[in-house]
């Protein structure tokens, strides 16, 4: 079956995709039935292309491989999208699935909630990586996209490509969730794992995390919280069924945290993470992020590095621990493409009169 697909932002999300469609591309075809074909880039730094029978990733990923520009890519021949603006790409792209990959405004959700709503309201299956829009418009937007019959999908916003929302879709469907518990920003988790196996001091594990690029230069909303803020909205709101807002989560950082901490919690038998929460509580969902002392036989005590892991408190299965990557080039392109193949599954189904 195949599909055409727009992208709007080719950054490192956006090339981890389209190099995995390069790699993949005749594995998916034989082993899912699924071609994606890729019509139509938007991309604020890099220039846009509209090509309605397919680019050529082999030549594309070449060109950005050398730091040129999407629009180099037709050399001297006209660009049907060259100074096209992603709203127009979007409804002038025939496109089947949007992939929304810009980057994260956790204060307003644009304009990413823009494109996103634009997609859905044109017809078109939505998938996106970006925390914005599904922290603070994911019931509007689910809606939109149920009265245009068409889907969202956001597996990417939380764990990178390890799988979370899917799980629960299929996996461990018919469990109600009691709590979520989890380690949900590689960053702090690498600095402060930095801090206690190589007797760091914050400001040293800082420097060590943004060198290596686990932070940013401003590493503000790694270290401060506001990341795993946004992905414990998105998971109580998504999973908890919630309508939680990034002002109801009570908020705490690392920054305050010294060496000397790091010491003392592991001579009593415990460590420090970052620890984002969701938990039912007479009716209502209380969330938050505080750095939090665990014993060390908790699971997410274990989860070093940038890694990320959660916990869930099921009804039917009790605790069950999912660790993995949550970010990376390849690894949150995958997540991108296990949307696609998940709205495949679902569309192949209702083709075939399937109900189940």
């Amino acid at each position: 079956m195949e599909y055409k697909i727009g992208l709007i932002g080719c950054g490192t999300v956006g090339q981890g995709f389209l190099n995995i469609l390069r790699a993949k591309s005749a594995y998916l075809r034989e082993k899912f039935d699924f071609e994606a074909i890729v019509v139509a880039i938007s991309d604020k730094l890099k220039g846009s292309l509209l090509i309605p029978k397919g680019i050529d990733l082999d030549r594309l990923l070449h060109l950005l491989d050398k730091g040129q520009k999407i629009d180099d890519y037709l050399e001297r021949e006209a660009n049907e999208a060259e100074e096209m603006e992603p709203l127009k790409m979007i409804e002038k792209s025939g496109a089947d699935i949007i992939a929304e990959l810009t980057y994260t405004d956790i204060k307003t959700a644009e304009p990413a909630t823009s494109y996103i709503k634009k997609a859905l309201q044109t017809a078109k299956h939505v998938v996106t990586s970006n925390k914005g829009p599904v922290a603070l418009y994911y019931q509007d937007l689910k809606k939109i996209a149920e009265s245009n019959n068409r889907f969202f999908k956001f597996e990417g916003t939380v764990m990178s490509g390890t799988p979370v929302f899917n799980l629960f879709e299929n996996a461990l469907a018919g469990n109600e969730i009691n709590e979520i518990r989890g380690i949900l920003n590689g960053t702090t988790n690498f600095i402060l794992s930095k801090m206690e196996e190589e007797d760091m001091g914050y400001e040293d594990a800082l420097r060590l995390a943004q060198k290596l690029g686990y932070a940013e230069a401003d590493p503000t909303a790694d270290v401060e919280g506001y990341d795993a803020l946004a992905k414990i909205v998105i998971l109580s709101n998504v999973l908890l069924e919630a309508n939680v807002k990034p002002s109801d989560v009570k908020r705490e950082g690392i920054s305050t945290i010294s060496r000397e901490n790091v010491k003392e919690a592991l001579a009593s038998g415990k460590r420090y993470k970052l620890i984002a929460s969701a938990k039912k509580e007479e009716g209502q969902i209380k969330a938050s992020v505080s750095p939090q002392q665990l014993p060390l036989s908790d699971p997410l005590a274990g989860i070093m590095g940038a890694n990320n892991a959660l916990t869930f408190d099921l009804d039917l299965l009790g605790k069950i621990t999912i660790q993995g990557p949550g970010a990376g080039k390849i690894e949150t392109g995958y997540s991108i493409l296990t949307d696609m193949l998940s709205i495949h599954r679902h569309l192949t189904k209702k083709a075939q009169g399937d109900c189940t």
